[in-house]
C-alpha cells in the first residue's frame, strides 16, 4: 500500500498546477496529516493549513460540529466544512475516529470517519481499520491523503474545457 507521503507528493504537484488550495481538520491523527502535507514540495503555495481538534469542545466551538457523537458522519462533515471555511481553501479533508486501544463514542478501535468538503459538495465515508493504534493512524493518514488526491484530480477534470 502506498504511503501518505507518496500521495502528498503527487497532491503537491497537482494542487500547484490546478491552483487548488487544501485544508485539514484532524482529530485522532493529531497533526499527522498537517505534517505530511506540510513536508510535501512547495506546500506554502497550496496547503492552507489545518486544525487539530482533539477535544470535543474544540470540534464544537471552532469547527461547528453539532451535538452528536464526535466519531460520526455528521461530525466529520462539519469538521471538513468548518475548516474549509475557516482557512478559505478550495478543498478540505477531515478525519475523526477511535484510534484505540479503547472504544470512543460507542465505536470500536479502528473506526474512522472521513469527509471531504468542496465548494459544491461534502461527502463522508467510514472505514474500520485493523491493528494497533499506530497502524490505525498510518492507515487513516494514507486513506485521507489518497482521497484528497482523488478529489483534486476530479476538481481539475471538472474545470477542464469540454
Amino acid at each position: 500500500m502506498p504511503h501518505a507521503d507518496d500521495y502528498a507528493h503527487e497532491l503537491a504537484e497537482l494542487a500547484q498546477r490546478s491552483e487548488t488550495t487544501v485544508a485539514v481538520a484532524e482529530s485522532l491523527t493529531a497533526g499527522r496529516l498537517c505534517a505530511t502535507f506540510g513536508a510535501a514540495p512547495d506546500s506554502s503555495t497550496w496547503f492552507r493549513g489545518g486544525l487539530v481538534a482533539y477535544s470535543s469542545e474544540v470540534k464544537r466551538t471552532v469547527l461547528g460540529v453539532p451535538d452528536v457523537p464526535v466519531v460520526s458522519r455528521p461530525a466529520a462533515e462539519a469538521m471538513a466544512t468548518g475548516v474549509r471555511s475557516l482557512l478559505n481553501a478550495v478543498v478540505a479533508v477531515a478525519v475523526t475516529g477511535a484510534g484505540g486501544p479503547d472504544p470512543q463514542d460507542g465505536q470500536p478501535p479502528g473506526s474512522v470517519w472521513f469527509a471531504i468538503a468542496t465548494e459544491h459538495d461534502v461527502r463522508a465515508w467510514h472505514h474500520q481499520f485493523d491493528g494497533e493504534p499506530e497502524d490505525v493512524l498510518e492507515q487513516t493518514t494514507a486513506c485521507a491523503a489518497e482521497a484528497l488526491l482523488d478529489t483534486v484530480r476530479d476538481l481539475r477534470s471538472d474545470r477542464s474545457p469540454k
